[in-house]
């Protein structure tokens, strides 16, 4: 069974910091060989995307967050991570990690293995 499984989240105040975590289990292919990334979809907005790392370690990042977020992963583990640091009220949202096959992939259709989500409130 493929899952992906979220943790992490939680409420602080804006300029704090949350560190989430996102364990694989099942997948098909070598943890290593997928592009993992992290959405995040706010009350009534549409889901975006945040950051993404490839099996190459390359890095992307949408433009609200560089420089505070920091995506990073362990194929020992199988585990990706995203540390969130100087948080402001706008970051609040359901984070969401997934995996896709494609390299560089940063758009929603090119993840085809999703977890539940986690909340993550950042109060003013």
């Amino acid at each position: 069974q493929v899952q992906l499984v979220e943790s992490g989240g939680g409420l602080v105040q804006a300029g704090g910091s949350l560190r989430l975590s996102c364990a694989a289990s099942g997948l098909p292919f070598t943890f290593s060989s997928y592009t993992m990334g992290w959405f995040r979809q706010a009350p009534g907005k549409e889901r975006e995307f945040v950051a993404a790392i490839s099996w190459a370690d390359s890095t992307s990042y949408v433009d609200s967050v560089k420089g505070r977020f920091t995506i990073s992963r362990d194929n020992a583990k199988n585990t990706v991570s995203l540390q969130m640091n100087s948080l402001k009220p706008e970051d609040t949202a359901v984070y969401y990690c997934a995996a896709g096959r494609k390299r560089g992939a940063i758009v929603e259709r090119d993840f085809g293995t999703w977890g539940q989500g986690t909340q993550v409130t950042v109060s003013s």
